[in-house]
């Protein structure tokens, strides 16, 4: 089968080059706005128009004649923007995002380039159109055939992403064992073995570092020098505390895929979860400051992250990722199948009132989870009577909606 994967390295260009990409990405970002523009002004003159990249595209020469510093920026680069607008049209029309909105300066800056660069790996570095030659960080060895580069910018460092193909053998599991995995904030995740992953909780530790940083910037005077200097220091504790995260995340995934052929989620609504308990001035929430620091803690773990990194690296090992219904999980005794919100004592106790039967709460979760992810490759679908979450309303408790799925030779929960 073949095989997409990145590989990311960070550049170390000269200060010509560093003032060249800034330019290109913003060139980018002035095409990917002005044909949004344009395609909105389209349809507000007809409902029935659609997106047509090859509209947009036979525009490009016409706006480079208007404006001339458009030609400055590769051609590559520019139609690549069209390409990135073009997509994000699909997913909204798929209804997997929200309607396309234009790009703000200093946010996001990046370009691509579909072909005409050159690595030369023996020198660590990179020739790119219009740019010339480009050290790099060559970490680690490119595998495959280099499909494209992208170049992104990250706290004042440049970065290069090569999108490569190659041809693998199918895998076939080298595990036979399941597993279901409860995640929590006191513990990262909890395996249905009885195992459990620490948190990290990279958010946290530099709280305070963070937070002096900001008061620091804040008092400075907006776009002035030392403004820039310490907004440059947020940044990059801003990405620390997101490489450090990330870096975590995949040592988890890394130690759960070949050591497992099907791991079991749970298909958690995050962004319910973490949602404020404000409330409106009529009906003001309750315990305001507790629940928001339990959406702080919640965002810092990086749940939705795992889930995507165990998604490719059980294909790549040959194994299996499910989501299942999480409603209930650790109020469900794994022994009699009682459900009742004072089985859960406690945080970290489980006493099932019906039977006594007593164990970790985040185990009994986990067990839970294991048996709806049985259930679902044996039924084909949940069998768990779980309801759909109500929308709008603000919780802890973890809710999704309830149907499954079949999405080629996996299961997901349908939104």
């Amino acid at each position: 089968m073949n095989r997409l994967q990145t590989f990311k390295y960070e550049l170390m260009p000269s200060g010509q080059q560093e003032r060249q990409m800034r330019r290109f990405a913003g060139a980018c970002r002035f095409v990917y706005n002005k044909a949004l523009a344009q395609q909105k002004a389209w349809y507000e003159a007809d409902n029935t128009s659609k997106f047509s990249y090859t509209k947009l595209a036979n525009l490009l020469p016409d706006w480079k004649k208007d404006l001339s510093w458009l030609s400055d920026s590769p051609s590559q680069a520019l139609q690549q923007s069209l390409k990135d607008l073009e997509r994000a049209y699909k997913n909204f029309f798929a209804k997997r995002s929200r309607l396309p909105r234009f790009k703000k300066k200093g946010q996001g800056a990046s370009f691509r380039f579909p072909q005409g660069f050159k690595l030369d790996a023996g020198n660590a570095r990179i020739f790119l159109p219009k740019l010339g030659w480009l050290r790099l960080r060559l970490s680690r060895p490119v595998l495959g055939e280099i499909r494209n580069a992208t170049l992104s910018e990250r706290a004042g460092r440049w970065y290069v992403s090569l999108q490569t193909e190659r041809e693998v053998d199918t895998a076939q599991p080298q595990a036979s064992s399941a597993v279901g995995v409860d995640m929590g904030v006191v513990r990262f995740a909890t395996l249905s073995d009885g195992s459990y992953i620490k948190p990290l909780a990279s958010f946290k530790k530099h709280e305070q570092r963070l937070a002096r940083y900001q008061r620091r910037m804040s008092r400075k005077v907006k776009g002035s020098r030392n403004w820039h200097k310490a907004k440059r220091k947020v940044q990059m504790l801003h990405s620390r505390i997101a490489d450090v995260r990330q870096d975590f995340l995949h040592q988890a995934s890394s130690r759960l895929a070949p050591e497992h052929a099907l791991v079991v989620l749970e298909d958690l609504q995050v962004k319910n979860m973490s949602r404020s308990a404000k409330g409106t001035q009529k009906a003001p929430g309750r315990r305001v400051r507790a629940k928001a620091g339990l959406n702080k803690a919640i965002l810092d773990q990086g749940w939705a992250e795992l889930r995507r990194q165990l998604q490719y690296k059980m294909q790549w090992c040959g194994g299996q990722v499910l989501a299942v219904d999480p409603k209930n999980t650790s109020r469900t005794c794994p022994e009699c199948g009682h459900v009742a919100a004072d089985n859960r004592k406690t945080q970290a106790e489980f006493r099932c009132v019906s039977c006594g039967h007593s164990a970790h709460a985040d185990v009994v979760g986990a067990l839970n989870i294991l048996a709806r992810g049985h259930r679902v490759l044996a039924c084909g679908g949940d069998v768990s009577r779980a309801r759909p979450a109500r929308v709008g309303r603000a919780t802890s408790v973890k809710q999704e909606p309830a149907e499954a799925t079949r999405v080629g030779d996996q299961l997901a929960l349908a939104p």
